[in-house]
């Protein structure tokens, strides 16, 4: 009977009298928890009900959202362009991330404890791990693809659809190489904070688990982080300089404005970079205090609490909900496909301003001044 016991859910998993939060681990998983969290009391049934709740919202979201996403960059001709496959590549990203971690965590959080055992708690946490990671390296390729067009322009390459294909070979190359290695011996996954979550082992203090998570934290935080925000300052730096520019000539030559039908593309392109760049720092938000976690981990710092570090998690998974939101309301020509296609998404004008020719804007200019006189 003691057995049986042992193999059945619910009251198995009860919390002793007075005891720690590690006191509902089942057997088999109790190898993987560090002797760290014996010290914490088992948290109030109200946190995991909450958590759950604001997981489960999380989760209709993000489906919806990237849902939607995917669905209208792929089947709408005129966004179908080469570099919005790297748009679609992050939506599918943040879908799968929250299809995987919804469910699986959403269980867990019912029974206060980890019970799905230690396979699936490598599994959830490699693929949340290789989601998170592409979606970040998405961002990167976005990022650099937004300088290709308006700091280097004609005389960059241009973007194609083999090109995109290889970049996304990338993404997912680099995810996979720095999610598996914890399955296959290089650190370890396992279960974290109030123990409902798996994640990389930033507790361990041997060198195996913690090069693993210095390079982890070099190669797809601070590198990715790098490399964006050295193509955003060159692009804002571009942007800026040219609208100077061209507010100087206009000035001289008494008009309102000499932009051209190249420079409201251009200007076009400034603005799906602020779309980006808008997602990117979200991205970044909702990330960094798990990061943080992670690092005080790895220096040993003994101020860490299940709640705390369950609720930076949590956290973290907003990343997945941002995207969509950012596109429905900031990306004109997703606005528009949008609202043929699902009207009641849509709030507000999807109208573009189509600013004139240098000619008309002139001549605009002269007959103001004209008028004045």
């Amino acid at each position: 009977m003691e057995s049986l016991h042992e193999f059945s859910f619910g009251p198995s998993f009860a919390a002793y009298a007075n005891g720690s939060v590690v006191d509902k681990v089942p057997p088999d998983m109790k190898h993987l928890v560090s002797p760290y969290w014996n010290q914490f009391p088992a948290l109030e049934p109200i946190w995991a009900k909450l958590l759950c709740a604001v997981l489960c919202a999380l989760g209709f979201v993000s489906w919806c959202g990237n849902g939607v996403v995917v669905y209208i960059f792929s089947t709408t001709k005129g966004l179908r362009t080469p570099a919005n496959l790297l748009v679609i590549n992050l939506a599918f990203s943040d879908l799968c991330m929250m299809l995987l971690n919804t469910p699986t965590m959403s269980i867990n959080l019912y029974y206060e404890t980890w019970v799905l055992g230690p396979l699936w708690c490598d599994m959830y946490s490699m693929f949340g791990s290789m989601f998170g990671c592409s979606s970040i390296w998405s961002m990167c390729m976005i990022a650099l693809d937004r300088y290709q067009v308006i700091v280097i322009g004609m005389s960059g390459r241009p973007m194609t659809t083999g090109l995109a294909m290889m970049k996304i070979l990338f993404i997912w190359s680099m995810a996979t190489i720095w999610t598996v290695g914890p399955v296959i011996g290089w650190s370890r996954y396992v279960p974290e904070g109030n123990l409902t979550s798996c994640g990389i082992d930033y507790l361990d203090r041997g060198w195996n688990a913690r090069s693993y998570l210095i390079l982890y934290t070099i190669f797809v935080y601070y590198t990715p982080l790098i490399l964006i925000c050295w193509a955003y300052w060159h692009i804002l730096a571009t942007v800026t300089a040219h609208e100077k520019a061209m507010r100087e000539q206009a000035k001289k030559m008494n008009v309102k404005s000499l932009r051209s039908q190249e420079d409201c593309d251009k200007s076009a392109e400034a603005k799906l970079a602020k779309v980006a760049l808008v997602t990117i720092s979200m991205w970044f938000c909702a990330w960094t205090p798990y990061m943080v976690i992670n690092t005080l981990g790895l220096f040993k710092f003994e101020g860490l609490t299940p709640l705390a570090t369950i609720w930076g998690a949590m956290f973290a998974k907003t990343a997945a909900v941002y995207n969509p939101i950012v596109y429905g309301i900031s990306h004109p020509k997703y606005r528009i496909a949008l609202k043929e296609k699902c009207p009641c998404c849509v709030f507000g004008s999807t109208d573009e301003a189509k600013p004139s020719d240098t000619q008309s804007q002139a001549t605009t200019g002269e007959s103001t001044g004209s008028s004045a006189a």
